[in-house]
């Protein structure tokens, strides 16, 4: 208020000079009224600092464990990548540019033991466990004396001219991604570990003074940071820890207010003369008034929030002035800080009373910074100085706050949008191929890959496909959304495959606990819902139960579907399970080649090598169905009818009054006697029938045995399973 009030006076009257006295003026009167407008001791905390460029800036000193940002000292242009995709059966192409930078970011001054998370623009960039959320490399370098300069560094810039930075800690990344921070360099937060154990100052001091002994446990104090002169780091830590610093002969010494070696003092001496120190008593008792700006609160950095700064404030009534923050660049928990804030507030308000205490001599094991108790005076006393007189010896004592409990418990830290620390995870894969659906012409299926990933950060891989000669060719990049896969643990039984198989389950485990299954209607399942690979099978399942985890029963099964029936006694445990639906990624065919042993391989963040697999049901889009409905009927003459239905590939619905289309180049049939493999006899048939007459079949019999007929349907590419027919 003085100040708007003079600065309107001294304007009137001198013009901007004037206005300028009063502003001056009024600011004083103003602090002597209210105190001044900030009250705080210490170094001030910065706000989350960041990564920064600036030329000449300290590099500060790290104890413990804390959040810093760090100074960029090298990095490299950007760098650009394209990958181009699609392109196949006449479609356009897609070129996709992204952007990488390798850079150096300095930390320390002094020697880390290791670096934890890493906080890129606010996001995770590197989880606890070291693992990066994005693509790149990052390698530590600790700050040793004898610490090589980085390999990358030293190429680019040449060996005999790339520093090492030793004393320095620092990290390199290498060909960091840049997509997810606007393909520019982030601003980094990293945390770093320097010392193992209980904290002590003596490391902060000898760093400056190797003679200083120095012995002060900061118990409760996980890390700290120094970056300002060692006497100005000191002062800014006793509010909160009182310690006693000693400069004899023989060096600095500097140790904690030792409460425990506590001496008597003699009776004290009644003055001589007139106007005399101490009086007739011997001692004089005073209390000094409240400061006006004393310690109410404390602001640190709170572990339990990711390092983000915190506030503790002492209870406590109103205050005449303007209560004091003390700034102290420390990383604690609200409890500790609590603590902390009460022990100096409980400090400062019994320090206020003093006792002037006149002895004959002196005691040479009483010294400032000693504690005492007197005689018929209760409590405990600090020594803060003595003064050598005439007359006497006066010691100015300070009490000492009492051991007490805290009245009542700290405040909540708050609540902070955390970064969530989700593992990347390794990449799973399955390959496979699958019929046409009959939506499109030509021969060839389509050949797709289900990707996954335990960890619920996975961000996608990058494919590519293995001709058989151990060399990897790029094909694409699969996104990030997981496919529900997973692998059986129990056997699927056999089933039939033309009605619902309620007798059967199966129990699967999903890749992710996060992915989920439903359950679908019989209506829904006619009209394709809950289609599944597993092993070389497709399924469709009507219920899906949860049984804990990533663990499912799936009941309610039609079996054999899209023409796997010959598939459904082949299961197996941990045979894979892919849910077909549209989470699934579609390949590029013409990008394959047409090796039948081709892999396919997957490489994301969590992966240090690639994840291979083979092509499931590789050819099943070329191979024509088996027939169905055999039929086998003995003729008056002994000879044996047999006849069998045509199915098409791609041809899933059975229409009324409409022929199957042929999807072949020919309608041709093998009908064989013996095993499918190697049969005995067989005979190549235009049409769905064959008549075996009674010397054909005693031939067989009487030449083979016994054994069974079956029929194969003759495909452009290859035959189909057998039909069983009848056995002779």
């Amino acid at each position: 208020m003085a100040t708007i009030l003079f600065t309107a006076i001294g304007t009137a009257f001198g013009g901007p000079l004037g206005g300028a006295l009063g502003a001056l003026v009024g600011s004083q009167i103003d602090g002597s009224i209210f105190g001044t407008s900030s009250k705080r001791q210490g170094a001030r905390l910065q706000d989350m600092s960041v990564t920064t460029s600036t030329y000449g800036a300290a590099l500060p000193r790290h104890y413990g464990q804390m959040r810093v940002g760090g100074t960029i000292i090298w990095a490299t242009d950007l760098s650009e990548h394209s990958s181009t995709s699609g392109g196949g059966k006449g479609q356009a192409s897609t070129t996709t540019y992204s952007y990488t930078s390798s850079f150096a970011v300095a930390l320390a001054s002094r020697p880390i033991i290791g670096i934890g998370r890493i906080w890129a623009d606010g996001k995770l960039l590197r989880g606890s466990s070291g693992d990066l959320k994005v693509g790149g490399t990052l390698r530590i370098h600790a700050g040793t004396q004898d610490q090589a300069a980085d390999p990358l560094m030293a190429s680019l810039l040449g060996g005999d001219r790339c520093p090492a930075f030793r004393g320095t800690a620092y990290v390199v990344f290498e060909d960091l991604q840049l997509g997810e921070f606007g393909n520019r360099i982030p601003s980094l937060n990293f945390e770093v570990f320097c010392d193992e154990g209980t904290l002590n100052l003596a490391t902060l001091v000898q760093d400056a003074m190797e003679e200083a002994q120095v012995d002060v446990p900061v118990d409760g104090i996980l890390g700290f940071s120094c970056s300002d002169p060692l006497a100005d780091t000191l002062a800014a830590w006793l509010p909160i820890m009182p310690i006693v610093c000693d400069a004899d002969g023989d060096g600095l010494t500097i140790a904690p207010q030792d409460v425990a070696a506590v001496r008597m003092l003699d009776e004290p001496v009644a003055a001589t003369g007139t106007g005399d120190f101490g009086g007739k008593g011997g001692y004089s008792w005073k209390r000094t008034p409240p400061a006006k700006s004393p310690p109410r609160s404390l602001r640190y950095y709170d572990v339990d929030l990711d390092y983000q700064p915190g506030s503790q404030r002492a209870p406590g009534g109103a205050l005449s002035g303007q209560p004091k923050t003390i700034d102290l660049p420390v990383s604690t928990t609200g409890e500790e800080a609590y603590r902390l804030i009460c022990s100096a507030v409980q400090s400062d308000d019994w320090s206020q009373e003093t006792i002037q205490w006149r002895c004959a001599e002196l005691d040479p094991a009483v010294a400032p910074g000693s504690c005492v108790t007197l005689p018929s005076i209760q409590g405990l006393w600090q020594v803060k100085d003595w003064e050598w007189r005439d007359t006497g010896i006066e010691l100015s004592l300070t009490r000492i706050a009492p051991a007490q409990a805290l009245i009542r418990a700290a405040t909540a830290s708050g609540q902070a949008n955390l970064a969530s620390d989700l593992a990347v995870g390794q990449t799973r894969i399955v390959a496979f191929e699958l019929p046409s659906d009959g939506s499109s012409t030509g021969d060839a299926g389509l050949i797709y890959a289900a990707l996954s990933s335990s960890g619920s950060a996975w961000k996608g891989a990058v494919l590519y496909v293995d001709d058989g000669t151990g060399a990897l060719t790029q094909i694409g990049t699969s996104g990030r959304q997981l496919a529900t896969l997973g692998k059986a643990l129990t056997v699927l039984a056999a089933g039939p495959s033309h009605m619902l198989d309620r007798y059967n389950a199966v129990e699967i485990e999903l890749a992710n606990a996060d992915l989920a299954l439903v359950d679908a209607t019989l209506r829904q399942l006619s009209a394709g819902n809950n289609r599944a690979l597993l092993g070389t099978e497709i399924v469709q399942f009507g219920r899906a139960v949860p049984l804990g985890g990533a663990r499912w029963r799936l009941e309610q099964l039609l079996r054999g579907r899209a023409g796997t029936e010959a598939a459904i006694g082949n299961h197996a445990i941990d045979e894979p399970f892919v849910l077909l639906d549209d989470t699934v990624i579609e390949l590029d065919k013409s990008k394959l080649g047409s090796s039948t042993g081709s892999l396919i391989a997957a490489m994301g963040l969590g992966d240090s090598d690639p994840v291979e697999t083979a092509i499931v049901c590789r050819g099943i889009a070329t191979r024509p169905l088996s027939p169905v409905q055999g039929q086998a009927a003995l003729q008056s003459d002994g000879s044996l009818g047999l006849s069998w239905t045509r199915r098409a590939r791609g041809a899933w619905v059975w229409s009324d009054y409409v022929d199957v289309p042929l999807k072949e180049e020919k309608e041709a049939y093998q009908v064989g006697y013996g095993a499918t493999s190697a049969p005995y006899a067989f005979w190549e048939v235009t049409s769905a029938s064959l008549i075996l007459t009674a010397a054909t079949q005693s031939d067989l019999v009487s030449a083979h045995g016994h054994g069974a007929l079956w029929v194969k349907q003759i495909g452009t590419y290859q035959a189909s399973d057998a039909l069983h027919l009848f056995d002779l």
